[in-house]
């Protein structure tokens, strides 16, 4: 008999997800009988996308998924009440939903954030008896403090408590790193409680060799890519400075941006005003279309600024660039820089360390093409084995079947 699983998600597709569709499809291919638990999409924009409507309640079946929508509070704008609301009324009714219609499951796997997501699973889990899996991909209310989201102390020392007692009743913890396990232990949950699986990325997007030939224009010199949220978190100033240094040695080098945020028209006047030249600046393209842009690089750069949160967190863009095949340039302390020392796909600089990153450029530069095409196999091969979606599913699917026979 098939293990049921209910995936207690807010965000889900056609919303930009990262467990989404795919993951779930992935369960049914394996023998799963999966129900999707989510909301009317309308995120990142906060309106209702076309050809939805909201109601009551709205079942479909998506490649043998099924899928319930619910009505929450469309937001996703910079009011906190806004937010809250958004939050609070999905969490209302996937727990109606949950406790009183949902067929009963043998797992709940719920998704985090918000957390208001963990709430609703483990009241649920509570009543109806049965286990959940809590897929811990931001860490409240550090990311909370760090984004500034929110900055009340005494605000944030409440999430807090609010997480503590959703990991004391939930049955497993997944985490996207080992330092967020670390930190959970710290803060009192058992290490037997807690599982690291790290995220996959978009792989038939990003690998897809479909899409016509892509390269840049000045083929001549050495292009370095950061692609995908330009914000403050990414604290990409120092990219600039580090630009800057490499035009005045008079290096072959190009830095690309490409994407968009918060921070792009001010980082584009900044590149003005050094009178950069080796600085390029190119829109945001569909997810698709990505793979190319990365492919035609030299090399690939991940950047964040110095934070204890981001010593522990993995950036998404570092799966999608090992799995390209491009060496990378990590400019982020802790676990993702370990990622590429433990891969040998490239190497690693100190987060907002100009002269360390101007190193780092004519490291890789001067490498020879043997020596960045071994980082470039190393990278590829070190996501198939270790970071994969294949790798991944199966690691919950275990964790699913493991907890379902409890």
């Amino acid at each position: 008999m098939a293990v049921r699983v209910l995936l207690l998600t807010q965000w889900f597709d056609p919303e930009p997800t990262f467990k989404g569709l795919v993951f779930a499809r992935e369960l049914v291919k394996q023998g799963f009988e999966v129900e999707v638990v989510t909301g009317f999409p309308n995120y990142p924009g906060g309106k209702i996308y076309p050809g939805f409507k909201m109601r009551l309640i709205q079942k479909e079946i998506i490649d043998g998924v099924k899928v319930t929508r619910l009505p929450l509070f469309p937001s996703h704008g910079q009011s906190g009440v806004g937010r809250v609301l958004n939050y609070a009324s999905f969490a209302a009714t996937s727990l109606v939903y949950g406790l009183l219609f949902a067929k009963r499951p043998d797992v709940i796997y719920a998704y985090h954030p918000p957390l208001t997501v963990g709430i609703a699973a483990s009241i649920i889990r509570f009543f109806r008896r049965v286990p959940v899996v809590y897929d811990i991909q931001d860490m409240w209310p550090d990311t909370l403090r760090a984004t500034g989201m929110f900055s009340n102390e005494r605000l944030l020392a409440i999430v807090s408590r609010v997480c503590d007692w959703v990991y004391r009743h939930v049955d497993r913890l997944v985490v996207l790193s080992p330092g967020f396990k670390k930190l959970l232990i710290e803060r009192g949950v058992p290490e037997k409680k807690i599982d690291v699986i790290y995220n996959w990325c978009a792989e038939e997007e990003v690998t897809s060799t479909h899409e016509a030939f892509f390269s840049f224009s000045d083929a001549s010199k050495f292009h370095v890519l950061f692609a995908g949220n330009m914000g403050k978190a990414q604290a990409l100033d120092s990219v600039l400075d580090a630009a800057k240094i490499l035009q005045q040695r008079a290096k072959a080098v190009v830095f690309v941006f490409l994407g968009g945020g918060v921070e792009v028209d001010r980082l584009k006047l900044k590149a003005v005003e050094y009178s950069l030249d080796n600085v390029t600046f190119l829109p945001a393209v569909p997810m698709t279309e990505v793979g190319k842009y990365l492919r035609a690089a030299d090399a690939l750069l991940v950047h964040l600024k110095k934070d204890p949160l981001f010593t522990i967190t993995i950036p998404s863009k570092t799966q999608a660039y090992m799995a390209v095949g491009r060496p990378l340039l990590m400019a982020v302390d802790g676990d993702a820089a370990d990622l590429v020392k433990e891969s040998g796909c490239g190497v690693i600089v100190e987060s907002e360390n100009v002269d360390s990153l101007v190193s780092g450029v004519e490291t890789l530069l001067d490498s020879s093409d043997d020596e960045r095409a071994l980082m470039s196999n190393k990278g590829r091969e070190f996501y198939r084995n270790n970071l994969s979606f294949s790798i991944g599913a199966l690691k919950f699917a275990n964790i699913f079947k493991r907890l379902s026979l409890k």
